[in-house]
């Protein structure tokens, strides 16, 4: 019997051996979140909260039984993992941005999130259902790569020194068909090959991938309404 496995059997038989494997095993709990999800995550996203918790479940719910401990936690990893995703995706079909953006009003606290503003001033000129039905449509195109349309709103750089950075980043990535597939085949953003071609901060990729990824899915992609929020990009 492996020594993992032995030691998943007495955390769950002690809170203080389960709290220092669960610290322990903060970064394998990171890495495997971010294989399953395909992006970087962080402390800071819900995934984490998910992924933790599964883990923490995994190890309470161990026996001998049931194999090697690093595979059981990654399967109660992509469990949780599945039904987190699938309760977002339910509710973000129903209202994929806030209803305030489909009734063509930005409130003071949001009049200054650029996306909300011009989706909003969109949907006053668009007085059928094509700019409800191209967020329907992209909010599916954005499931796999762990996001929905409306958590761009949260994640759009707001300087304009930072959007021409990003839009640098978007640039190159739809210039380069190989890459653009290759993103969209793996689900992921490739940093690497970005940053040493643009030289541009991993840490401000890593930060905005959403909007990013987001915004070449939109330029390259059959979304009339949704690519005016990108005009300004078109327009360089």
């Amino acid at each position: 019997m492996r020594e993992i496995d032995e030691r998943a059997i007495r955390a769950s038989k002690s809170e203080d051996e389960l709290n220092r494997f669960l610290m322990d095993y903060e970064t394998y709990i990171l890495k495997h979140i971010s294989k399953i999800t395909g992006r970087f995550i962080t402390k800071s996203d819900d995934e984490w909260a998910i992924g933790f918790s599964a883990f923490s479940e995994a190890i309470t719910s161990y026996s001998f039984e049931k194999g090697s401990f690093l595979h059981f936690s990654e399967i109660v990893l992509k469990r949780r993992l599945s039904d987190f995703f699938r309760k977002q995706s339910k509710y973000q079909l129903e209202f994929p941005v806030s209803p305030y953006v489909f009734s063509g009003e930005v409130n003071g606290e949001e009049e200054d999130l650029s996306l909300a503003t011009e989706i909003a001033s969109k949907t006053k000129e668009e007085p059928n259902d094509s700019l409800k039905n191209e967020i329907l449509a992209i909010s599916k195109q954005f499931e796999p790569y762990g996001f929905s349309f409306y958590d761009l709103i949260s994640c759009s750089p707001k300087s304009q020194k930072t959007k021409d950075v990003c839009f640098r980043a978007i640039k190159y990535l739809i210039s380069e068909p190989i890459l653009l597939n290759e993103m969209r085949k793996l689900k992921i953003l490739p940093l690497k090959i970005i940053v040493s071609n643009t030289n541009i901060p991993r840490k401000i990729l890593e930060r905005h991938r959403k909007y990013i990824i987001a915004a070449a899915e939109i330029i390259t992609g059959d979304y009339p309404c949704l690519s005016e929020y990108m005009r300004s990009f078109r327009e360089e």
